[in-house]
């Protein structure tokens, strides 16, 4: 973490930032691996170009910070004391600041009103950039839970998860326990579109039962060790008609074609570009209505995001998702989903599940 907060600290002397205000968002346990809970009390780590950083946290939160002596101090604060007058304090005359972009709004308009005359920002503009590239470290906790992800991802297209005759919502809940099961800490989203439903890309699982010749789009991640898995597979349950094999078809070979393209020094849109296009020449383009994919880490969706208009180049550590998908509204839709590290040897698939169509008969 120290050299970290070194890689920040010269981005903050080279944007002209006097002090980070880090409150409820990934970067404070990207700096201090203390992950502050969305209370209403005010947890923020005021982090000056020019002095040791301090933790501002709640007294009853203290016991679960995990100390850094060389990184920051800390400073609990009593339930009749005021955090934002406490933040205020050691934010002293320094006038240019960059907030988290996630503090809640009633303490950004404290603050302000508690410092006049400064200029504010928004701390994603110091952060993102370093925190988009993962070391190696960062890596290898995607890489275990991409595998712990793929185990589940292998027993849905197995049949070992059960479809027909149970509602998506119980299938949703069955992913989410296997995915604990496999060491995740926490279950972010567990999709289960079927039939219709799976032409909708962000579909809640409800009480629809599940039958038999029908299209299942599973997409789910969790957290594990602080890092997301995020995979989506599509299976069948039962033979396929002609029309949905042609469909999947063309999809599957977008998306393998936008996993080889995402080279080191390839602008992200590119990559969005040569999915898009596959599935536009297949005659699928109307129904491709996302971006190709967005970056992972410590939170689901980060940057880079690999869309139309996102002319940053790859670089060694970028991790992102590559998920085109087709939706026919009311009938059926699909979707492969891997996540993706570009290094200087081409694209590393932290996913390795089987992406053909899976058929399952249970």
């Amino acid at each position: 973490m120290h050299s970290r907060v070194e890689r920040v600290r010269a981005r903050m002397a080279e944007m002209g930032v006097d002090a980070l205000l880090l409150s409820l968002c990934a970067d404070l346990p990207w700096l201090t691996g203390y992950e502050a809970m969305p209370l209403e009390r005010l947890t923020m780590l005021v982090l000056p170009a020019d002095e040791v950083a301090t933790l501002v946290v709640p007294a009853l939160e203290a016991p679960r910070v995990k100390r850094h002596r060389e990184l920051f101090s800390l400073r609990p604060w009593s339930e009749t004391e005021d955090p934002v007058a406490i933040v205020a304090e050691l934010v002293g005359a320094r006038r240019r600041l960059a907030v988290s972009d996630r503090t809640w709004a009633t303490f950004v308009l404290r603050l302000q009103a508690a410092l006049p005359d400064r200029q504010w920002l928004a701390s994603s503009r110091v952060t993102t950039p370093l925190r988009a590239v993962k070391d190696a470290a960062e890596i290898e906790a995607l890489r275990r839970a991409g595998e712990a992800a793929d185990r589940v991802a292998t027993q849905l297209r197995s049949g070992d998860i059960p479809l027909i005759g149970r509602t998506e919502a119980e299938v949703s809940a069955d992913i989410g326990r296997r995915l604990r099961a496999e060491g995740h800490q926490r279950v972010n989203f567990a999709i289960v579109g079927s039939g219709p439903n799976s032409a909708s890309p962000h579909h809640e699982p409800g009480s629809r039962t599940i039958g038999p010749g029908e299209a299942v789009v599973c997409d789910f991640g969790g957290t594990m060790a602080g890092y997301c898995s995020d995979i989506t597979r599509t299976v069948f349950t039962g033979p396929p008609p002609p029309e949905f094999v042609d469909l999947y078809s063309v999809l599957e070979y977008a998306q393998a074609a936008a996993v080889a393209a995402a080279r080191v020094g390839t602008p992200c849109e590119e990559v969005d570009g040569v999915a898009r296009s596959l599935i536009e020449g297949g005659g699928f383009g109307e129904h491709f209505i996302h971006r190709t994919g967005h970056g992972i880490g410590l939170e689901e969706h980060e940057d880079p995001y690999i869309v139309a208009g996102n002319r940053q180049p790859l670089e060694p550590g970028h991790a992102f998702s590559v998920e085109p998908g087709i939706y026919l509204a009311g009938r059926w839709g699909a979707r492969i989903e891997d996540i993706v590290v570009a290094t200087e040897d081409g694209p590393e698939a932290l996913n390795a599940v089987d992406r053909g169509l899976a058929v399952v008969e249970a």
